[in-house]
């Protein structure tokens, strides 16, 4: 094979210059590039919104399909349904709808508002659409004493007007008896029965703890009753402080029997309170048979069979389903029956919850906001007098005095001031009444408490105790002071507690110069001690029986106004997206958590344990001020979650 010559290669034309490329950016630690991780963050961002508002939507979306019936449509006749899952209040507490939405802080617990509740069972007794009344009692986790008896009073007015008020729940614990009482009716489930307890329970001490942790409770205080600082300097309850609980916690019991007893002759009370154990016995462990046999229920049954026995009154919406009856929606009859507005308004203006400085929402007293209330309502040239509605166990001197002022200034107009105490007007809560030319109070109203503290917490031995040190200069006896690290020194604690008894002194001079009564006699029915509405009459600390109604009339007469007069509430409007938020949290809460039989009950004593807990540590950290507070009152107002105040701690401002 002959050989075959090989092309010859063509001509290379010279090679082009080379384009370096330009160096890499500098890469961080993690081999990703800074403007990488921005633009990574910023599509984080986007993301987050997309779904935010994306969650808004189903939020709405469900809202929409799943809203109660709307309010403004007619009302049907039937059962009017009052299913009270949660708390009675004198003014609910404004919904966070952060909160709400996130569920930070658990499922909000809905409040109803009492005045809202008795004025729908008042009209419910007149209007023919109404053929009973039902209370589901289930998840009701209570209310004060006064709109205890308040309500359970609308509950008579119903019965009065010849219409059956039937009662469910699976077990019924003090608060929800004395509702159920007033019934016609009352059906227990055949798990279930009546746990009465009374009044009563443990405080806890934490000055062992405190020792332990090397923590100094500094208090200043006036008053021997005054017993809201002892958990920090005691081990157990003092026996002044005892004896003072025993005195008006035993006038509360009281009432509270005789109540029940009013309304339930025929039942055997106080048998069943003095030794359950032996009809539990009796009936084999049975709650619900031991509850009947007493004369407490008056049928056992479950819900179907209840839900049945109301649909042979009110009327069933279909026959194939005999459970079911026809039910008038709470919300939807107060919005077809609001309130009368006819003739001169008399301006009522709440006081609920702890008395705190500056602007607060409902539900917490702000010293800004109770202020403005009582200014505007001032400057309204329409209202004729002014009613203080207090439910508080005081809080602030300043705050609380920042409301006596303003009140101070409306008397200075000429305008009538009176005050009505509903469960707590303790403390604070006296201190904004001492202008009023008339108080009113139950006689199960907590009030008195009149005596001042200031409590500031130091850590030098539990900075001792871990090896470190706190030193520094001085340029007078009080740089640094009060100097939570190294100890507050002696002049601080001599002003702190002069400051304290200064106060006192005023305390005490607002009500002898306000109440007509001898200094010595204040001072000896003062001290931080507690009394119960009839007690708190007989000292001259409180004019007359009666509740909300009473004073607004009374008001009116002082005012000297002819023909018709109605309550002009003054407090901050609702959010509509709050209030929202709150009733779809509410409807998507799950059931399962509310307390349902007499063992989950009996568990709801560990709960407000929690709670005490929380709000003792709250105040043992709070930015130190002179306090007229009664913190023993906290039992006898509505234990609720309620939204922070915008207080900054003196923890916050040292790591500030």
């Amino acid at each position: 094979m002959n050989d075959i010559a090989a092309p010859a290669p063509a001509s290379v034309p010279p090679s082009a210059p080379v384009r370096r490329a330009p160096p890499p950016p500098k890469i961080s630690g993690d081999g990703v590039s800074f403007p990488r991780k921005v633009w990574r963050l910023l599509v984080a961002i986007k993301d987050a919104l997309a779904l935010l508002f994306l969650l808004l939507f189903f939020v709405v979306l469900f809202g929409l399909l799943t809203a109660r019936p709307n309010a403004a449509l007619p009302v049907s006749e039937g059962a009017l349904l009052l299913k009270l899952e949660g708390v009675l209040s004198e003014q609910p507490a404004d919904v966070d709808p952060f909160a709400a939405l996130s569920g930070a802080g658990g499922m909000p617990v809905r409040e109803y508002r009492v005045r809202d509740v008795v004025h729908a069972l008042e009209t419910a007794a007149t209007d023919k659409r109404v053929k009973t009344v039902v209370l589901d009692l289930d998840s009701f986790l209570g209310g004060g004493q006064v709109a205890l008896a308040e309500v359970g009073e609308a509950i008579g007015k119903v019965r009065a007007a010849k219409k059956p008020v039937l009662a469910f729940a699976s077990a019924y614990g003090d608060d929800a008896y004395q509702l159920a009482a007033h019934a016609s009716e009352i059906w227990v489930d055949p798990i279930g029965g009546a746990l009465i307890t009374g009044p009563g329970g443990t405080n806890l001490y934490y000055k062992e703890l405190l020792d332990k942790l090397g923590v100094t409770a500094n208090v200043y205080r006036v008053g021997t009753f005054k017993s809201a600082v002892e958990p920090f300097i005691r081990s157990d309850q003092s026996p002044e402080a005892e004896a003072a609980a025993r005195a008006y916690v035993d006038v509360i019991w009281t009432k509270w029997q005789a109540d029940v007893a009013k309304a339930r002759p025929k039942a055997k009370l106080a048998e069943f309170i003095a030794n359950p154990v032996a009809p539990t016995l009796a009936a084999q462990g049975d709650l619900a048979t031991a509850a009947l046999r007493a004369g407490l229920v008056d049928k056992i049954g479950g819900r179907l069979a209840f839900e049945q026995r109301v649909g042979e009154i009110a009327g069933r919406p279909d026959d194939k389903q005999p459970w079911a009856f026809n039910a008038i929606d709470y919300d939807a009859w107060l919005a077809n029956n609001p309130a009368p507005t006819s003739g001169a308004p008399i301006a009522v203006i709440p006081v609920v919850g702890e008395i705190v400085d500056g602007e607060q929402p409902n539900g917490t007293a702000g010293g800004d906001t109770i202020a403005g209330h009582i200014l505007t309502a001032m400057a309204d040239t329409n209202v004729k007098a002014i009613v203080l509605r207090v439910d508080s166990p005081g809080g602030s001197v300043m705050a609380s005095e920042q409301i006596r002022q303003a009140l101070l200034r409306a008397k200075a107009k000429k305008l009538p001031v009176v005050v009505s105490m509903a469960n707590v007007a303790a403390s604070g809560g006296y201190w904004v009444a001492t202008p009023a030319d008339r108080i009113f109070a139950e006689s199960d109203t907590i009030t008195g408490s009149i005596g001042v503290f200031g409590i500031l917490p130091s850590f030098e031995k539990a900075l001792d105790n871990i090896g470190v040190g706190a030193d520094g200069i001085k340029t007078t006896p009080l740089s640094g002071e009060p100097n939570i690290l190294g100890g507050v020194s002696p002049e601080f604690n001599q002003m702190a507690q002069a400051s304290v008894e200064n106060i006192y002194a005023r305390f005490t001079g607002l009500v002898a110069n306000s109440r007509k009564l001898d200094i010595a006699k204040v001072r000896e029915i003062a001290e931080g001690r507690v009394w119960a509405g009839g007690t708190a009459r007989q000292l001259g600390l409180v004019d007359q029986f009666g509740g909300i109604d009473d004073a607004v009339a009374h008001a009116a007469k002082l005012a000297k106004v002819e023909g018709e007069y109605y309550p002009l509430y003054f407090e901050n409007a609702p959010d509509p997206f709050a209030q929202f938020l709150a009733a779809f949290t509410q409807q998507a809460a799950p059931t399962a958590k509310t307390p349902r039989g007499w063992l989950a009950l009996a568990g709801v004593n560990r709960q407000l344990i929690q709670a005490r807990l929380v709000q003792d540590m709250r105040l043992l950290a709070a930015n130190p001020s002179v306090q007229a507070a009664c913190l023993e009152c906290r039992g006898w107002v509505p234990q609720v979650p309620r939204m922070a105040g915008k207080e900054v701690s003196w923890l916050v401002r040292l790591f500030d």
